[in-house]
């Protein structure tokens, strides 16, 4: 079972300890960017960082240390990158200069989405089919140099939940090339963009839920569509989502909520200052969620919690599914959750 947990430390320069891998299989460190067609450094502090974290290896020798290109705000150049043979392959030997440079064990690839305009990004039709084709050929690089060096590369991609996200892809020709496609099975609410509340990371579809959103039916969409089920890792939030101006019916779930400034709703945070300080805790049997609601503030929060992620443990198991991916670290800097992943999924980490 691969535990695959992102850390993105927002430029800031990591402290030695400050990550635990103990009890991860894998990490995505986020993000590089794309820049003149080419993968640079996301931060100054990156190289430092990378030092420190493939140095974990020598605690944990199955640990695996990549980078991850991308995400929803650093996808602008991938359509301009992926668009041609030429344009591909300036990429691809930045990236193999960048991973021999870092001592690093692959790369994953978070384009927010081929097809799909993301947080504004370029995007043409033909983004889907040069998805596939960078993929292969960075598989095609990847085993080559791996003949030569006997070190093996590992090859990674973010997928979002959503149907047109499928829709755009050729997953049935991905899944050849990738060793894991990291199912991002969390964010289907977010006040701002959904007028009511929902369980932003929810394992079943709770009748009452409009959307009838659930993990489990990404699951299954991204299986029918031609991934292996042991090549999807399932993705969980440490963090939550928070609404305002919620009011007072059915806790808050499924009703009315606008966006509320200076929430923080990292586990973290939710522990230490919303669980018994006005926040009261409910739990969704139909949905196997948690949520929290303040009747006084009229605040209500989806979030996970062991509770949670110990059912979620228990599906992957049940579905034969390659592990558990979750975003991300510094959302729970105790290991509560990490810890509870680790205890569901039985053979994680220092248990390997």
């Amino acid at each position: 079972m691969e535990v695959t947990g992102y850390v993105f430390t927002r430029g800031t320069a990591l402290t030695p300890g400050q990550v635990d891998a103990k009890y991860l299989t894998r990490i995505n460190y986020a993000f590089a960017n794309i820049q003149g067609g080419r993968m640079v450094l996301g931060a100054d502090t990156d190289a430092q960082n990378f030092a420190q974290l493939t140095a974990l290896r020598k605690s944990n020798p199955r640990l695996t240390v990549l980078v991850s290109v991308g995400g929803w705000l650093w996808s602008t150049n991938f359509s301009n990158m992926a668009l041609t043979v030429e344009s591909r392959r300036t990429f691809e030997e930045s990236v193999m200069k960048f991973l021999t440079q870092y001592d690093l064990d692959g790369l994953d690839i978070d384009w927010e989405y081929p097809g799909l305009t993301g947080a504004g990004h370029p995007f043409r039709a033909e983004d889907g089919q040069n998805f596939t084709a960078l993929l292969a050929e960075l598989r095609a690089r990847f085993n080559a140099e791996a003949k030569k060096t006997g070190h093996r590369l590992y090859l990674t991609v973010a997928m979002g939940a959503g149907d047109d996200v499928l829709a755009h892809s050729q997953m049935q020709k991905v899944q050849k090339y990738v060793d894991t496609v990291n199912l991002m099975t969390y964010d289907y609410y977010e006040a701002g963009s959904d007028p009511i509340t929902g369980h932003h990371a929810p394992l079943y579809a709770d009748p009452a839920d409009p959307k009838k959103a659930s993990s489990d039916e990404t699951v299954r969409a991204y299986e029918k569509a031609g991934v292996p089920s042991e090549k999807i890792l399932l993705g969980v939030p440490f963090y939550g989502r928070a609404w305002g101006e919620v009011p007072d019916k059915n806790h808050g779930l499924f009703e009315p909520g606008k966006t509320v400034a200076g929430i923080n709703a990292q586990y973290s945070a939710i522990v230490s200052g919303m669980l018994g300080q006005g926040f009261t805790r409910y739990w969704d049997d139909a949905a196997k969620a948690p949520y929290l609601y303040n009747a006084e503030k009229h605040i209500f929060v989806s979030y996970e919690d062991p509770e949670s992620l110990a059912l979620k443990c228990a599906y992957v198991r049940d579905h034969k599914l390659g592990g558990v991916m979750f975003w991300e670290y510094f959302g729970d800097p105790e290991g509560t959750l990490l810890q509870a992943i680790d205890k569901g999924l039985g053979e994680a980490g220092s248990k390997f």
